[in-house]
Order: C-alpha cells, then structure tokens, then sequence
C-alpha cells in the first residue's frame, strides 16, 4: 500500500512540471514563426478563372433607358456591343425601352484600381473586410485617405485616380509645379438626387403622458348628462325628429343657393365715358394711315390774315 501510494504521487507530480515544455506546444511556436516569416520570392496568388468557375451568388447590375427611336440603331450596334464587353452580360429589352449590364456572373478582376492608386501615392493598399490598412509616404497616405473616405460617400475611386493623374504630370512641369493648379483640376459635379415621396396625410405623434387615457363615456352618461334619461319615449321620438327636420332645412337651404348662383351676374367693370375731341383725333389718325385715303388738308389762310399781317410789318 505504501509502495502504491508513492507511485501515484510521483505520477500526479510528474506532468505538472513537465507541462510548460510539451511537444505539442513546441509545435505551435515553430507555426506560428513560420506563419510570420514571408519567404523570399513569394507572390500573392492570381485571381483566376479556375478558382471561380460558376461565380458569384450576388448580382449587381447597371441599367439605363433610351429613346423609342433608337430602337432600330440599338438592334444594329448590340452585337458589336456585346462583343466589346466580352464577359460581362449585357440585355436588351425593347419592351421596357432599357439595356442592362451584368458584371459580377464572371468576376475575375485583376484589382486595376489598386494597381493606380498603389503607382500613383507609392504605398501599399490592402482591403481585409470593411478595414483598409496603408503603408507609404505621408503625402501618398494623405491622398490614399481622401479615396477611402470618398467611397464610404458613394463616389467612384476613378475621378480621384484622375485628379492624381493630372497632379503628377503638373509636378513633373518646372514651371507649373509653383503656380495654382485649381484651373487644370477637374470639378465632378455630385447629382442632387430626387428626395423621398411624402405622404399625403402625415401622421403626427401624441405627446408621451404616463397616466392611462380617460374612460369614455357611455351612452347613458351623456343622456344623464343631457337629461334625456328621464324622458319619455315619445318624447324622445319628437326630439329625434325635428332634429331630422333640422337637418333637412338646412341642406335645402344650401342647395337653393347653389342653384341660384348660376342666376347671379359676374359684376362688370364700369364703363369710361370718352370725350369727343379725344375721338376725332382718333378718327384723324386712322384716315391719314389708311391706305389710298386722301391726305387731311390743311386749312388755308384767308385773305384778311395776310392783310392783317402786311399791316403789323
């Protein structure tokens, strides 16, 4: 018993010492270096055709409309059209007036626009899920920046991959690298996009109150109220009906004076009595314009003006 008891103390004390140096352990260190270490010569792998060969499960697709008479200059060009796109479908449909293009089907991109950015700023770009991690100059991260947050906005990495262009090619110049280069720049305007349809009848929220709504009040509470509770039934049927009778006076009332509308005279405006030499200048007027009437005759002077006017010479 003792000779048992000895053996199994030693074999409970044994792998408690010996557990830090494990042969699995070792293994898992020498991985995890080799794991880190990038060998010499190695090459990120290519995208290729082999590795998806029935694509994607998610479409994405590109649509735009043209006009009825397009329809025939559309059907001629589509062939030709479809053979500029090569992989990427492209759909014509002649009912709805719109053609479609489909590029994910057969993705094999070759990351062109990493390739320019990465050229352009002179620093390494890599995507890993929503996180966008850049090593490089602090210019190049700067405009690596600006492209990420634009694309997070909706806006295409190829207008910033254009302005970049035209920066490198203005540096390159002596001459034009101290001057302002807003002018060669090129402004993309963003298209304001059509805001959301509203309802007709917006429903407005009622003010959060803690306490319950009041309890509403039943038919009998308002005839108590009224006094209606005490009263006959005939009494109430004489009630019932001159209010009906009310009622019918009042829309009679409403359609006669509709109907007696269409009786009632726009009012006019007030006539403006002309005077009568304002007339006859008028009428002067109007025969000296006409066409082969007579020329209005001056009135001659008379004999005994040019007497008077010998005299007061």
């Amino acid at each position: 018993t003792q000779r048992l008891t000895s053996l199994l103390t030693a074999a409970m004390a044994a792998p408690t010492e010996s557990t830090s140096e494990t042969p699995t352990n070792k293994n898992q260190k020498k991985n995890e270096t080799e794991l880190q270490t990038v060998p010499d010569g190695w090459k990120e792998p290519k995208f290729t055709r082999v590795d998806n060969p029935r694509g994607l499960l998610e479409e994405s697709s590109f649509a735009t409309l043209f006009p009825k008479y397009r329809e025939a200059y559309l059907k001629e060009c589509w062939p030709l059209v479809q053979r500029a796109l090569g992989d990427v479908v492209s759909v014509l449909k002649m009912v709805s007036e719109t053609c479609s293009s489909d590029a994910v089907i057969k993705c094999y991109g070759d990351f062109t626009l990493f390739q320019a950015l990465e050229l352009l700023t002179s620093c390494y770009v890599m995507v890993q899920g929503n996180t966008v991690s850049a090593l490089g100059p602090y210019s190049g991260l700067k405009e690596v920046r600006k492209v990420v947050l634009d694309t997070m906005k909706n806006i295409h990495p190829i207008y910033n991959i254009k302005t970049l262009m035209i920066k490198r090619e203005l540096a390159s110049d002596p001459e034009l690298r101290t001057q302002n280069w807003e002018r060669f720049l090129p402004n993309f305007r963003h298209k304001s996009l059509s805001k959301r349809k509203q309802p007709k009848k917006k429903t407005v929220k009622k003010e959060y109150t803690p306490f319950p709504p009041p309890q509403p009040e039943s038919k009998i509470d308002k005839e108590l109220a009224t006094g209606e509770f005490f009263l006959r039934e005939s009494e109430k049927r004489r009630q019932k009906m001159n209010e009906i009778k009310a009622k019918q006076a009042e829309a009679l009332t409403k359609r006669q004076e509709q109907r007696q509308k269409a009786f009632i005279p726009p009012k006019e405006k007030p006539a403006v009595k002309k005077s009568k030499p304002a007339i006859k200048e008028k009428v002067k007027k109007a025969k000296s314009k006409k066409l082969g009437a007579p020329p209005v005759n001056p009135e001659r002077p008379s004999a005994k003006d040019g007497k008077r006017k010998k005299v007061k010479s």
